[in-house]
């Protein structure tokens, strides 16, 4: 393997220090523009590389940014990924992906890795499993911007860009009662995370604003996936007193719920109802479009990165912000009554 071009190289090659040779590539005022160019011209021949760690520590800034998110193989975390690019990579800034599984441990690791690798920012969704704040409270100690996007801590100091969930969920059910559905179930996933509680909420009060009853039975709690909703949809049909109509947490249990209750020769949108959240790009393709409250993904991404950059900008390193997007209802046929 051939040995790495140092500054020493350099310094040899042209009979110059070392000292001499640093200040040139840091475009040090005392160094003369011929040896500038002859310094950088002799560390492109010996195809020099910069320690861009060594950089960073020096200057206090590594133009890198750490997105941290659960899963990047989701529809919505992928896009909020591109507009997190489409603000940052033409400001100079990269970005290093992150996945935790949904594993606090791992987010750890992960908030502490970017630390060391000396990253300018750090922008996350929380896993379901965190409770702890310790590794924030380090981000934040170091004054490293941290924000918070979808999934969130209420920590002082840090920032956050979240959709208004309970609004959502509201409208969701509103619209639902709306075409006529007294008896409405809720499938959600982890009611430990403030998105799901408030989307419980929205939905909780949706119900009591119109003098609805809100059936314990009714709330089913399940993992995000196609299975879980179909099993989730099974349980409920399979009361004495069934629902006629169901609003998901979540795109994957609304699309499993749909395929239950076709297995069962129930009518959809006639005699039942059914609403997801997410709006994954399946949702309009089916061969029974679904409805679906919409998360903005690429806005929130570019939202996030502007709150980024603006602390960045600030000579303020504890500005703080809380953006809250605004919900979009898309309705399709799966909550659409057909007119006598």
């Amino acid at each position: 393997m051939s040995k790495k071009t140092t500054i020493y190289d350099i310094a040899k090659a042209l009979d110059i220090t070392a000292a001499t040779v640093s200040r040139a590539l840091n475009n040090n005022p005392r160094i003369s523009a011929d040896t500038k160019k002859l310094v950088l011209d002799t560390a492109e021949k010996l195809n020099y590389k910069r320690n861009g760690l060594a950089a960073a520590l020096k200057s206090g800034k590594s133009n890198n940014v750490g997105v941290i998110l659960p899963f990047i193989n989701r529809n919505f975390f992928s896009t909020v990924i591109r507009g997190i690019e489409e603000e940052l990579i033409p400001k100079g800034y990269h970005i290093i992906i992150c996945q935790t599984h949904e594993d606090e441990k791992k987010e750890m690791e992960t908030v502490q890795n970017l630390l060391n690798a000396q990253v300018d920012g750090i922008l996350i969704s929380l896993s379901r499993q965190t409770d702890n704040i310790e590794h924030f409270t380090q981000v934040l100690k170091k004054n490293v911007p941290l924000i918070f996007f979808d999934r969130k801590m209420d920590i002082r100091g840090a920032s956050s860009v979240t959709l208004d969930d309970y609004q959502g969920a509201y409208n969701a059910t509103q619209h639902l009662i709306e075409q006529g559905c007294t008896k409405i179930a809720h499938m959600t996933v982890d009611p430990s995370l403030l998105i799901y509680k408030n989307r419980y909420e929205g939905y909780r009060n949706a119900l009591l604003d119109n003098e609805l009853e809100v059936y314990p039975e009714f709330t089913v709690n399940l993992k995000s996936e196609i299975e879980a909703g179909r099993e989730a949809a099974r349980k409920l049909m399979d009361l004495e007193n069934p629902p006629d109509a169901i609003f998901s947490a979540t795109d994957l249990g609304a699309l499993g719920a749909i395929q239950h209750l076709k297995s069962i020769n129930v009518k959809i949108p006639e005699d039942f109802c059914v609403v997801g959240f997410s709006n994954e790009p399946f949702t309009q393709f089916m061969e029974l479009p679904i409805s679906s409250v919409d998360q903005s993904p690429l806005l929130m991404g570019k939202t996030a990165a502007k709150v980024f950059l603006e602390q960045m900008d600030s000579k303020d390193v504890k500005i703080q912000k809380s953006m809250v997007l605004t919900p979009t209802l898309m309705i399709r046929q799966s909550s659409t009554k057909l007119k006598s």
